[in-house]
């Protein structure tokens, strides 16, 4: 029985620097966003298993024998039979919760991940008991944000703490804790798999992010944690331009097929890019001053020009970067490119006024603004009354 109400929070990722060009074996970063996503976990009615996610719609509940019985058919276990494969367990969660075939929208991929992943950590970890989940999210889904990854973080360290896989870490009397190393690794693996129910075959770094928070480095496969990550604040702008990131880095491909000549080089200096932007974010101190802010700057400027000439630019971030450079900033996009979002870097001598006139701005555009910061930490374990107003109405309207 699980008998505590508790709230679990998340981040989502944007990429600082290094966007296409890690598909062909370049470095990237990728940083914690500070907007995350929420999930509130108390006890729930005796046999039963509940999930609502306001934010898609979401309002699910199942008895705990019958999800069981359900997990017994897709392990064959009691029957003496083979194991479903991944695919054929996934169909059979879909015709269980009534999700039509090919469906890939936000509602029913997250409850097939929730399924999945209930059903997955049980067979492992015995009965996830009678809880009641709800989970709400700062972040806009399909934005490149790392929505999905943040809601997979935040499932696989409620159900591995309701199995008794990971400890519970916090405390009476205690706002916030993280687990230890070695149960954030166990979090992050479940999370991935989470990932991988909606996106099919991930990189593992939105994850990696989620879990972890700060900055991580990723370069064809391999993700390393950066040492030390400065707190900064940013404004992160959704052009809400949609985009297809398939046809965008088949574009890219196209291009450096067509002339390795000039493509190359641009390719090898985001990479560069990457890698001194990493020394100097590791050199910086926590809460770092302005006369820190001009070489991450030019950074934004050439990286941007660079995705340019790659071909994933949009008018609408064009737009946005000199909307932020009549406001004296700098901005690069961040993710796919081809609209999406861009991020925008406030400096600490940056006057509120200023940034008040560039949100306005950026509005006029037809754009959405978030001022945040990046460097956040990681999956965070939270008593729900250290939780802000607008968190705690949000989770509560389900």
């Amino acid at each position: 029985m699980w008998v505590r109400e508790l709230a679990v929070s998340a981040p989502g990722k944007v990429i600082l620097h290094g966007e296409h060009a890690v598909v062909l074996g370049k470095v990237a970063l990728a940083v914690a966003l500070d907007l995350r996503t929420f999930l509130r976990l108390r006890p729930g009615a005796e046999g039963r298993l509940s999930v609502s996610l306001p934010g898609v719609g979401v309002r699910r509940s199942w008895d705990t024998p019958v999800l069981r019985a359900l997990r017994g058919r897709i392990s064959g276990k009691g029957r003496g039979e083979e194991p479903l494969s991944r695919r054929k367990q996934l169909d059979a969660l879909r015709e269980f919760a009534g999700i039509a075939a090919g469906a890939s929208g936000p509602e029913s991929l997250a409850t097939l991940a929730f399924l999945y992943m209930c059903l997955a950590l049980s067979a492992k970890y015995g009965d996830v008991p009678s809880v009641d989940i709800v989970v709400w999210s700062e972040l806009p889904t399909g934005a490149g944000l790392g929505s999905s990854a943040a809601y997979a973080v935040c499932l696989a360290a409620a159900l591995l703490m309701v199995c008794g896989a990971i400890s519970c870490p916090l405390q009476e009397g205690e706002s916030t804790a993280r687990w230890t190393e070695e149960e954030l690794t166990l979090i992050n693996s479940w999370a991935f798999r989470g990932e991988r129910v909606i996106h099919g075959n991930p990189s593992g770094v939105d994850n990696a992010v989620g879990t972890w928070g700060g900055a991580l480095r990723y370069q064809a496969g391999k993700i390393t944690p950066l040492k030390r990550v400065p707190t900064l604040r940013i404004l992160l702008t959704n052009t809400k331009v949609p985009r297809s990131t398939k046809v965008l880095v088949a574009g890219v491909k196209e291009k450096i097929l067509k002339f390795p000549a000039i493509m190359n080089p641009v390719l090898d200096s985001i990479d560069a890019i990457s890698q001194e932007c990493q020394s100097v974010l590791e050199a910086m101190p926590a809460n770092p001053s302005p006369e820190h802010y001009p070489v991450l700057e030019e950074f934004f400027d050439i990286n941007q020009h660079h995705l340019n000439v790659l071909g994933v630019g949009h008018p609408s971030l064009d737009r946005l970067c000199q909307v932020t450079a009549s406001h004296s900033l700098h901005s690069k996009l961040t993710g796919a490119g081809g609209g999406g979002c861009g991020i925008t870097l406030l400096p600490p001598d940056t006057s509120p006024l200023a940034v008040e006139a560039a949100k306005q701005d950026l509005c006029a555009c037809g754009f959405e603004c978030w001022e945040t910061k990046i460097g956040a930490p990681g999956v965070t374990l939270h008593s729900c009354s250290s939780l802000s107003a607008q968190v705690l109405h949000a989770l509560t309207q389900s």
